[in-house]
């Protein structure tokens, strides 16, 4: 048994080495679904090494593999395969494999697969973004399944402007609150000001977490006429998003905010003196270096 696992491991090496120098020479037949195949099964190398470099191989070669790589990440029985073929997917980032990475997002029982594939479905850009604002939006979804596709529709990000602000009207409250969170980092890559000033607007939603979501995003986004409404913010009903605001103008470093936030100082809430004591200092620090 031992003798028949160092031969597979022989044969992977000898592989893996072939195809790298076929790949840099310019020779490699990308129509050859017999060495595909193999590379692929090369993932489930027991050497965590050499999968990476089965991985990198087939992330060179690109998307001649995304057929195999969906057809193991559906099918294969051993999860060390499952799990490799989503990361692989993650570094090519082929659309046509949304399906199927949607259904093992949803459906493997490997948690690795799961966010494996929930990252692979960040990289394939705007073609995810309509099933994951789906997912948001369906109430029997796990919070743990609608965080991973709220990560993945921020790191979408500009990708996905045009659904993102369309969701935003969304009568799921899920929907909104993550569109709000990837809109901060839409704001943050284009500082654009459509979607600063919907971030903005957000503030006087009339969802707690919505306010405290936007006033969480404007600390990200270089924008300095919402300090005023930050301020404003400083004096809302709820107290995450007062915490909120009161980090994101400490973030932020405009002086103006200032005074109000030493008017908290004396607030009966012992978090909003202590916060708004360390926003201060924030504010003194980036004046001083500036």
């Amino acid at each position: 048994m031992k003798n028949s696992i160092l031969e597979i491991q022989a044969v992977n090496d000898l592989l893996v080495e072939r195809v790298k120098d076929q790949i840099s020479f310019g020779t490699f037949d990308d129509s050859d679904s017999q060495i595909l195949e193999q590379l692929v099964e090369g993932l489930g190398d027991p050497r965590g090494l050499v999968r990476l470099r089965f991985a990198e191989t087939l992330g060179e070669i690109g998307e001649a593999a995304t057929p195999f790589l969906i057809k193991s990440l559906a099918n294969h029985e051993n999860v060390v395969v499952r799990r490799a073929a989503a990361k692989t997917l993650t570094i090519i980032g082929d659309p046509s494999a949304v399906p199927t990475l949607l259904n093992s997002f949803l459906n493997d029982p490997d948690t690795v697969v799961r966010s494996s594939s929930a990252g692979a479905l960040a990289k394939t850009g705007e073609a995810s973004v309509p099933a994951l604002l789906e997912i948001l939006g369906d109430d029997n979804k796990s919070q743990d399944i609608k965080g991973h596709a709220a990560w993945a529709l921020a790191f979408i990000g500009s990708e996905g402007a045009d659904y993102l602000y369309k969701a935003l009207d969304s009568a799921s409250l899920d929907v909104r609150c993550a569109v709000i969170g990837a809109i901060g980092h839409v704001a943050q890559e284009q500082s654009d000001e459509k979607s600063c000033n919907l971030l903005v607007s957000a503030l006087t939603d009339p969802e707690a977490i919505i306010r405290a979501e936007a006033a969480t995003a404007l600390a990200q986004v270089n924008y300095p006429p919402a300090v005023s409404h930050l301020i404003l913010a400083l004096q809302d009903v709820d107290l995450d998003v007062r915490k909120a605001a009161i980090n994101s103008l400490g973030k932020m470093g405009n002086p103006i905010a200032l005074e109000s936030l030493q008017n908290l100082l004396d607030d009966e809430q012992h978090v909003i003196q202590v916060l708004s004591k360390l926003a201060i200092a924030q504010i003194h620090r980036q004046a001083e270096s500036d």
